[in-house]
């Protein structure tokens, strides 16, 4: 399941995974953040918060997590991973070759760290 909350004073999304990752959290996390990107023409960012990286449940859900990446990254500025799984440095690491959105990792304890990063952009 992907929890997807909107600080919409902020502009950001943050999305907090529990359990392996499904073809439906990716579309249902569209819905709820397309409309805020709609109004606002962007995010001014987003955080994955997750202690640790939970992976897919299926290659359908691996698909559609590329899908959302392709279809949102020029329209998020900034993206935090507030996590303590190596996942985020490997993201940070390969998302800059795959991404125009700047992105930062934190550990999974700085949120608000993370989120303060996000704020100083705009």
């Amino acid at each position: 399941m992907l929890s997807v909350k909107i600080d919409e004073t902020n502009g950001i999304a943050i999305l907090e995974p529990n359990g392996a990752l499904s073809e439906n959290d990716f579309k249902s996390a569209a819905k709820i953040i397309d409309p805020l990107i709609e109004k606002n023409k962007r995010l001014n960012g987003l955080i994955i918060h997750v202690e640790h990286f939970p992976g897919w449940d299926s290659f359908s859900a691996l698909s559609s997590h590329f899908k959302f990446v392709k279809e949102h990254h020029k329209k998020i500025p900034r993206i935090a991973f507030s996590t303590d799984s190596a996942i985020g440095g490997l993201a940070e690491t390969i998302g800059k070759h795959f991404v125009q959105a700047e992105i930062k990792v934190f550990s999974f304890n700085e949120l608000e760290l993370a989120r303060e990063w996000i704020t100083d952009n705009v």
